[in-house]
């Protein structure tokens, strides 16, 4: 079951609608800042993320810092976010790429960013949106569902689901998009219970239209 035109216009009106000042909810001051937090992302909340770079940004401003720093220290500051011996290893990797060849300076391309450890599509999407103001979505674990459920997509990986939307979607709104499914993700359309009972978007999901199919109704 795939969305008319009208209904993807519909579905894309009113997710602006609902989350109108959506954006990043990390905490960053520059693209440096948000390569790292995105990295800490990983399996962890945002809100969890924004406790531990607080504590870690006041003591490192750049990647020289995280140099200095030492890989076991960093592991002691961002040991709550899980997957912390490994994220740990990307940050600092990256730091010596980033002095070594880049000057420190943040690539501001796909393929540069990926190159770095522990960064795919999804990091190197953030960064370049959000402190660089590149027209690219990022689907993260929340878009890849919410964008599948209402039909946006239909795909059966990330890469895919990003490729789809970037169809569907006027590039002028992919960034805001973006973060905007990510929110209905985590208030409405959630991964176990999906709240469609609250939400306003029931007259064009699909998987809401499955599902009374399914309860024969």
């Amino acid at each position: 079951m795939k969305l008319t035109r009208q209904e993807i216009s519909i579905c894309i009106d009113e997710i602006r609608r609902l989350y109108p000042d959506a954006e990043c909810e990390l905490d960053f001051t520059s693209p440096f800042e948000l390569l790292v937090a995105t990295i800490l992302s990983a399996q962890c909340t945002d809100i969890r993320v924004n406790i531990v770079t607080k504590e870690l940004f006041e003591r490192c401003k750049s990647p020289q810092d995280i140099i200095d720093l030492g890989s076991n220290e960093l592991l002691k500051i961002i040991k709550t976010c899980g997957l912390a011996k490994s994220k740990s290893q990307y940050i600092y990797n990256s730091a010596i790429i980033l002095v070594e060849e880049y000057d420190e300076v943040i690539p501001n391309t796909l393929e540069a960013l990926t190159k770095l450890p522990g960064v795919g599509r999804k990091t190197a999407n953030v960064v370049l949106s959000n402190a660089y103001g590149v027209p690219a979505i990022a689907v993260d674990t929340h878009v890849f569902r919410v964008s599948n459920r209402l039909g946006l997509a239909n795909a059966e990986d990330v890469f895919k689901t990003e490729k789809q939307l970037m169809k569907v979607l006027p590039e002028e709104i992919w960034v805001v998009m973006h973060h905007a499914l990510i929110l209905h993700g985590r208030r409405v359309c959630k991964a176990r219970k999906p709240l469609c009972e609250s939400c306003t978007l029931t007259n064009v999901c699909k998987y809401f239209r499955m599902k009374e199919v399914k309860d024969g109704k």
